[in-house]
C-alpha cells in the first residue's frame, strides 16, 4: 500500500467553522499529472476529487488518478474506474431486500466463526419508507388516514424488520412511512452540495467533499440537479459499496447539452422533460454521463432542472448533470438548509473549481446537443414507453393511431370492428359510458413532478380556474394526489388551492410513490368488469416517469405521462381521445364549452402564487421531524440484537438461501452444458417484466403460495412489498400479465414450455422441472434487455429459478452489472446476430464453453443443438465488462465477494 495523500495534494480550507482537509485538484494540476483540469466536465472533475481523496494504492491506485485525471473527451479510457461514493440511499421496496441479505450475511458469518457485528455500513446510508402506500382510497377527506391505516395492517412484519435494523444497525436511518418519497427527501433534505466526514489519510482529522450518493431506485439521478453526483445501482452494489467496496465502472463518456432560450408562455418543466427524453433517447446515451451547459442554464430553476434529471434512466443516461452554481445555492437557502451548509458548499466549490458561471468557458466534451428552449411545446409521452413523446395537439390523432397499430409497433392491434365498442357501467346508480380511451386514473404523483412547486401551483391553478367555470371531473376517473413531501400540501394549502383540487376529487391519498409504481390500488369493479367486458383500451393519465405497459394497472393499456396540470385537463375530459387545443375540455352548467385555454394559467400568475405562498419556514418546520413518522410509526417496538431471528412462518421476512452452504474459497467454474432456454423474448424487456412490483393474482404462483400459507388474497400486498420473502419473489419472476415468451406465441403472462416434453405450464413450474432434472436454463433476449426500474429481484429472481446465464442483443446498464453481482452470465450476441438471425427456435439445447480462464469482454463459444440433433456453433461477447466483474462472478457474487474478504481480515 501507498503512502497516503501520493500526489501531495492534501491542503487544508479556512471555514467559519475551523479548518478542513480536502484534496486539491488545483494541486493534482500544478503537481504536473494532469492538465487543462478547467476544461474537464464538472461530473469527471467529482469523479476525480473522489478518486484521488481515496487513493490508497489498493483498491484506487496512483494509475486511477493519473489515467482519469488525463481523461480524453474523444475516447474515454475503457478501464474500470473504482468510484467511492460518500453516502447510499434506499427506498423500502429495495431496501428490505438489501436489510435482508445484510441479515443473512450476519447469520453466514455466525455460521463460519466470525463476528456478526462486523456487518455494518461503512458509508451513511438512508432508507426512506415511500413504495408501500396504495392508493386503495380516494377521492374522499379521509383517504390519506385510511390509506396510511392500511399500509400498516399490511406491512406490520416489514416495518418492524426496519425497526429492527434501525436499532441493530450502525449508520443506518430510516425515514417513517407517510413522510415523502425518497428522491423528493433527498433533494429538500438529506442531500447538502459539500460532506464532512473522515480524512482517508488521517482518520482523526476532518475532511469536506463533494456530496456524492448512489441509490437502490434508478431515478437517485434526480440529485444531479442540485450539483450532486449521483445514480441508481442495484441492490447488490449498493451493497457492496455499503461495506466498504469501490463501484466500479467504466470511465464515461460525457455528452453535453447545450441549453438556449427560455420556456414559452403555456410550457411547463414537464413539457421541457419529455421532449429531452425524447431528443437523447433518439442521440443515444446509454451508459453515458450527461451533462447540461449553455446560456439557457441561468433561466432555469432548479426544480425544472432536477425534474430533467431525475428521467436520466428514461433517456438511458447514468446521469443528467447540472453543475453547482447560483441557482443552487439559492435552492439551498430556499429549502431551509443552515446558513453554515450554504456557505462551505460555496466555499469549496468555488476553491475546487466546481462552481459554474456563465464567464467560464464551456468544458469540452466527448459529444454535444443543442437544445433551443423555445422550441418546446406542450406535450404528452405514452402510451407504453416515456421516451414516446406526443405533442399535445396530437394526441387525439396518435392514440387512435395506436388503436390500430399492430402490437409489435407498440401499438394495440385493434381491427376496425373493435375499434367502435363501448361497454356501460354503474357507480352510485348514475349509469356511465366507457370507450377506448376513457381514463380511469389521473394521478398527480411521482417524484418527477411533485418536488417541482410551478407544476404543482399551475395544478393547482388549473383546477381553481375550472371550479369557477363549474367542471366536474366525470365518475369513471379515480382521482388521487400523492406528493412527494409534506412541504407541497403545506405550500397548496397556503395558496388556497388545496381545495380547489380536492373539489375536483384529487383529495391527498399518501405521501409517497403510488401510481407510478403500480400502487394505483383498486378501480370500481363496476369499472374493471365494463373494461373487461369491453376489451376496451382505457387509458391512465399520471405525472410520473414510467408508463411500461402493464405497469400502473392490470386493466389499463395505454398510459401517458403529462404535467400535473395536464392531470387535471385530462381528468376533466375523462378521455384522452379528444384535441384539447380545439375541443372543450368540458361544459360549464350553462352548457357553455371551456376550453384548455380558458383555464390554463399564466406562467406570471404560477410564478406570483410560488414567490408568495413557499417560505423556507415551510422545509424546517416538516423536516424538523422527519424522523418521527405516524403514530402508527411510533407504536412500533421493533427487535433487538446482533442477529434477526428469522421466522419461517413469517410471508414477509425470510432468509434467503444465497450463502448457503457457503464455503470460504469458490468452487472452480465450469461450462453450461445442456441447458434450456426457459423464456424466448423480444425487445425492452423490462425488469418489470422480469420482476414485477404490482399486485399478485390468486391463481399465479405467488399468489398459490400465499394462500397456501394462509394469506387471503384481501392481505396479499404487493410483489415489491413481499421482496423480503425470496419463496415469493422466484414465483413472481417473469409473472407480469404481459410478458410475451416467444416459446408460447400469443399468449401473455408467466407462461412457457417445458422442452423436451412441450408441455405448457408457467415458468415457475418448468423452472422447478428443470431443477429436478438438473438442467441449467438460459434466457434469450432481444435489445434493451432489463430496461427500467433498477431491481435487484429481477437479478436474483432467475438466479433462484436455475438460470445460468442471460443472451441478449443488448443490457440496460444497472441490470446488466445487477446479473453479474448475482453471479449470472451476462452474453451479448455479436452486432448484427440475434435469434432469429441465427435461426433458434428456442428450442435447442445449448453448451456455453467457457474458457478456463476468464477475462473482460471476451469471446465465449456458444453450441446449439436443435431437436433433430443438427448443431449450430456461433461466437457471442461476455459482458463481464470489467476485472472486477470477471472476479465476482468466479466468486458467486458480489456479496459472497465480501463476505469472504471480510473472512479472510484479520
Amino acid at each position: 500500500m501507498v503512502r497516503p495523500d501520493p500526489f501531495a495534494a492534501r491542503t487544508v480550507l479556512e471555514t467559519p467553522a475551523g479548518p478542513l482537509v480536502y484534496y486539491s485538484l488545483e494541486r493534482l494540476e500544478k503537481s504536473g499529472v494532469a492538465s487543462g483540469l478547467s476544461r474537464l466536465p464538472f461530473s469527471i472533475k467529482i469523479l476525480l476529487e473522489a478518486v484521488l481523496r481515496n487513493c490508497d494504492g489498493f483498491a484506487v491506485t496512483e494509475e486511477d488518478v493519473s489515467r482519469l485525471s488525463r481523461w480524453d473527451a474523444a475516447a474515454p479510457a475503457q478501464v474500470e474506474l473504482p468510484f467511492v461514493p460518500a453516502r447510499v440511499i434506499l427506498q423500502d421496496f429495495t431496501g428490505v431486500p438489501v436489510l435482508v441479505d445484510l441479515a443473512a450475511m450476519r447469520a453466514a458469518v455466525a455460521r463460519l466463526g466470525g463476528d456478526p457485528r462486523r456487518i455494518n455500513p461503512l458509508v451513511p446510508v438512508d432508507l426512506v419508507i415511500d413504495h408501500s402506500v396504495q392508493v386503495d382510497y380516494h377521492g374522499t377527506p379521509d383517504a390519506l388516514l385510511r390509506n396510511v391505516r392500511t399500509e400498516f395492517e399490511r406491512n406490520r412484519e416489514r416495518y418492524e424488520f426496519l425497526r429492527w435494523g434501525q436499532n441493530a444497525v450502525q449508520g443506518f436511518r430510516v425515514v417513517p412511512p407517510s413522510t415523502g418519497i425518497v428522491h423528493q427527501v433527498n433533494l429538500e433534505y438529506l442531500a447538502q452540495g459539500v460532506l464532512c466526514g473522515r480524512d482517508p489519510a488521517e482518520p482523526t482529522a476532518r475532511a469536506c467533499f463533494p456530496d456524492t450518493v448512489v441509490g437502490t431506485d434508478s431515478h437517485t439521478t434526480m440529485i444531479n440537479g442540485l450539483g450532486v453526483l449521483g445514480w441508481g445501482v442495484g441492490g447488490i452494489e449498493a451493497e457492496a459499496v455499503m461495506l466498504g467496496q469501490p463501484l466500479f465502472m467504466l470511465t464515461p463518456q460525457v455528452v453535453g447539452v447545450r441549453l438556449s432560450g427560455h420556456l414559452r408562455e403555456g410550457v411547463t418543466a414537464t413539457d421541457l422533460v419529455l421532449t429531452v427524453t425524447q431528443l437523447l433517447r433518439k442521440h443515444g446515451v446509454v451508459d453515458k454521463f450527461v451533462e447540461f451547459c449553455g446560456p439557457g442554464l441561468a433561466a432555469l430553476p432548479l426544480a425544472d432542472r432536477a425534474t430533467i434529471a431525475n428521467m436520466a434512466p428514461e433517456y438511458g443516461a447514468t446521469i443528467g448533470f447540472f453543475p453547482t452554481d447560483a441557482t443552487t445555492l439559492d435552492y439551498l437557502r430556499r429549502t431551509g438548509r443552515n446558513p453554515e451548509t450554504v456557505a462551505l458548499c460555496e466555499r469549496y466549490c468555488r476553491t475546487q473549481g466546481l462552481f459554474r458561471t456563465d464567464e467560464m468557458p464551456e468544458p469540452i466534451f466527448s459529444e454535444l446537443v443543442e437544445l433551443d428552449l423555445s422550441s418546446i411545446e406542450p406535450s404528452l409521452a405514452g402510451p407504453k414507453r416515456p421516451q414516446d413523446r406526443v405533442p399535445l395537439r396530437e394526441v387525439k390523432r396518435s392514440f387512435q393511431a395506436a388503436l390500430r397499430a399492430p402490437t409489435r409497433e407498440r401499438g394495440f392491434g385493434l381491427s376496425e370492428e373493435q375499434i367502435g365498442r363501448t361497454a356501460q357501467a354503474s357507480l352510485d346508480g348514475q349509469p356511465i359510458t366507457l370507450r377506448h380511451g376513457s381514463v380511469v386514473i389521473a394521478a398527480i404523483t411521482s417524484c418527477t413532478n411533485t418536488s417541482n412547486p410551478s407544476v404543482m401551483i399551475g395544478a393547482g391553478l388549473l383546477a381553481q380556474k375550472a371550479v369557477a367555470a363549474g367542471l366536474r371531473v366525470p365518475a369513471h376517473v379515480k382521482t388521487s394526489l400523492a406528493p412527494g413531501s409534506q412541504v407541497v400540501t403545506e405550500y397548496l394549502r397556503e395558496a388556497g388551492l388545496l381545495r380547489p383540487l380536492e373539489q375536483l376529487g384529487f383529495f391527498l391519498a399518501g405521501y409517497g410513490c403510488t401510481t407510478c409504481i403500480g400502487n394505483s390500488g383498486p378501480l370500481p369493479e363496476a369499472i374493471e368488469a365494463a373494461v373487461a367486458q369491453g376489451d376496451l383500451v382505457v387509458a391512465a393519465v399520471l405525472s410520473g416517469n414510467r408508463n411500461f405497459e402493464g405497469r400502473i394497472h392490470a386493466a389499463v393499456r395505454a398510459n401517458y405521462l403529462a404535467s400535473p396540470p395536464l392531470v387535471v385537463a385530462y381528468a376533466l375530459a375523462g378521455t384522452v381521445d379528444i384535441d384539447l387545443e380545439h375541443e372543450p375540455v368540458g361544459y360549464g352548467p350553462n352548457g357553455r364549452p371551456v376550453y384548455l385555454r380558458d383555464i390554463w394559467p399564466s406562467q406570471q400568475e404560477i410564478a406570483e402564487v410560488v414567490q408568495r405562498s413557499i417560505t423556507p419556514a415551510m422545509f424546517e418546520k416538516v423536516y424538523a421531524r422527519i424522523h418521527e413518522g405516524p403514530p402508527e410509526w411510533q407504536a412500533i417496538r421493533g427487535v433487538s440484537g446482533d442477529l434477526y431471528a428469522f421466522d419461517e412462518k413469517s410471508t414477509y421476512i425470510q432468509e434467503p438461501p444465497f450463502f448457503a452452504g457457503m464455503t470460504l474459497e469458490p468452487p472452480p467454474l465450469l461450462p453450461i452444458r445442456g441447458a434450456r432456454v426457459l423464456c424466448l423474448l423480444g425487445d425492452s424487456v423490462t425488469t418489470d417484466h422480469i420482476s414485477p412490483a404490482g399486485s399478485i393474482a390468486p391463481d399465479s404462483p405467488a399468489g398459490q403460495y400465499l394462500l397456501a400459507h394462509g394469506v387471503s388474497p384481501a392481505d396479499f400486498n404487493s410483489y415489491g412489498a413481499r421482496r423480503g420473502n425470496h419463496q415469493v419473489m422466484v414465483r413472481g419472476t417473469f409473472a407480469n400479465i404481459r410478458l410475451k415468451n416467444l416459446l408460447v406465441p400469443g399468449v401473455e403472462g408467466g407462461v412457457t414450455l417445458h422442452l423436451p416434453s412441450g408441455e405448457q405450464m408457467t415458468i415457475f413450474a418448468a423452472a422447478e422441472r428443470y431443477r429436478q432434472e438438473g438442467v441449467p436454463l438460459l434466457i434469450v433476449a432481444g435489445k434493451e434487455y432489463g430496461t427500467g426500474s433498477s431491481r435487484d429481484w429481477a437479478a436474483k429472481g432467475p438466479l433462484l429459478l436455475g438460470v445460468r446465464a442471460v443472451l441478449a442483443e443488448s443490457f440496460e446498464r444497472i441490470h446488466r452489472a445487477n446479473l453479474v453481482g448475482m453471479g449470472v452470465l451476462p452474453l451479448m450476441f455479436r452486432p448484427g446476430e440475434n435469434a432469429e438471425s441465427l435461426g433458434l427456435t428456442g428450442r435447442e439445447r445449448y453448451d456455453v464453453l467457457l474458457p478456463d480462464k476468464l477475462a473482460p469482454r471476451q469471446p465465449v463459444p456458444v453450441r446449439a443443438i436443435a431437436e433433430d440433433g443438427s448443431v449450430r456453433e456461433f461466437v457471442v461477447l461476455s459482458r463481464l465488462d470489467t476485472p472486477v466483474d470477471v472476479r465476482y462472478y468466479e466468486q458467486g457474487g458480489i456479496l459472497q465477494t465480501v463476505l469472504r474478504d471480510l473472512m479472510k481480515k484479520p
